[in-house]
């Protein structure tokens, strides 16, 4: 939800203060919950290292000051360093958003000359084994030994944890980790169902006795901790009555560029039919933030009907997420379905229903998950 003096509003008329940066959308990861699209390997035509130091510089001019560098894995971009110093000398935040792979000491001191300010690494169990049946390589040992060497270099570090049923149960031992490594920040980041996710949505959402019982480990150990560590809990839009103000709002704060250089909204928005996003390659990000269509379409308030249209709370929540609109209803200006006031909320009670059926699992993944790289291997083999 945006702060009490934010300045956000639903006119759309604010600045893209945070620009994140696809890169890639190569991974050497196969998580089954990857919010990169299900064909992402038909998006090969990378921007260039000069096209996105344009878009560096376009952004600033636009007011952008917190950058993400993301993917895919950021890593596999042999140009990062260079991306990173010019980032840097723009006068940008500069965040980088890895698994860790590809990642080791002297990167992280080529990066850390070069000017990045924050790192933040995934992390999926505690447990090597666990965690090579959740993505599918054997990552875990070099994750924790990137991660101290993170520390080493002074870097602020956010360790990230995507929140599924085959690992919420980990959450306490995943405290502890993460209070060994020294980490500033821990976020526990219940998965958002989208591309990936989506496939395996039958198998990943968690149970309500799962999050409960999570989000009070949490609890404990914030009282426990104190300002040793900071821990974030996000909650799985399915659970909660009311929508979250999914991105501040659309083309409000947040602006992605994908690895192709098409500009979006949100990094999951290209899944919404209908909609043709502009590319950095034909229009400048000025007129792309400020006129073109496919940022306009959701600002303001004219697009909603109701419940949101005469709704108290749309100026907290906006309506809630399009993309989720147009997945549970094929229509992205419906109201989200999360909501408890949405005519389709009893699809997101029907989920949770079948969660509850599934029950807690009894090993870490049940053979049934879609993998990352399946759709390209598929191909390969037949080819």
């Amino acid at each position: 939800m945006p702060k009490d003096g934010s300045g956000l509003s639903l006119d759309g008329l604010g600045l893209p203060l945070w620009l994140v940066l696809e890169l890639t959308y190569k991974c050497p990861l196969k998580c089954p919950w990857c919010s990169n699209p299900v064909d992402f390997d038909q998006y090969r035509n990378e921007l260039s290292t000069e096209e996105w130091k344009k878009v560096l510089r376009a952004g600033r001019r636009l007011g952008s000051l917190q950058l993400g560098f993301t993917g895919g894995e950021p890593m596999l971009r042999n140009d990062l360093e260079e991306l990173v110093a010019e980032a840097d000398s723009l006068g940008y935040y500069t965040n980088l958003i890895t698994s860790g792979v590809g990642l080791n000491k002297d990167r992280l001191r080529a990066l850390k000359k070069a000017g990045l300010k924050q790192v933040q690494l995934s992390i999926q169990s505690n447990d090597r084994q666990h965690s090579t049946k959740l993505v599918g390589v054997d990552v875990l040992d070099h994750k924790i030994d990137i991660a101290r060497s993170i520390k080493a270099e002074g870097f602020p570090m956010v360790l990230n944890v995507p929140v599924s049923r085959f690992n919420i149960e980990r959450t306490e031992a995943l405290i502890d980790l993460a209070v060994d490594l020294g980490v500033e920040y821990l976020e526990f980041a219940n998965l958002q169902y989208y591309n990936w996710a989506l496939l395996n949505r039958a198998e990943l959402l968690p149970t309500r006795e799962q999050l409960a019982k999570s989000e009070a480990a949490v609890n404990a150990a914030r009282a426990r901790l104190g300002k040793k560590l900071t821990i974030f809990f996000v909650v799985p839009d399915y659970y909660d009555d009311r929508p979250k103000a999914c991105m501040n709002g659309w083309g409000a704060v947040h602006l992605t560029i994908a690895p192709d250089g098409t500009a979006l909204p949100c990094q999951e928005a290209r899944l919404i039919k209908g909609i043709e996003f502009p590319s950095v390659r034909d229009h400048e990000l000025d007129w792309i933030w400020h006129k073109s269509p496919a940022f306009n379409k959701f600002r303001g308030d004219s697009w909603m009907s109701e419940p949101c249209r005469s709704c108290s709370e749309k100026e907290k929540d906006f309506g809630g997420c399009r993309c989720q609109a147009f997945l549970f209803t094929g229509d992205a200006a419906n109201t989200d379905p999360v909501c408890s006031k949405s005519s389709h909320r009893h699809l997101i009670d029907n989920l949770i229903a079948r969660a509850e059926q599934r029950g807690i699992p009894e090993t870490a993944c049940d053979g049934t998950l879609k993998m990352r790289e399946t759709k390209r291997r598929q191909r390969s083999e037949a080819q």
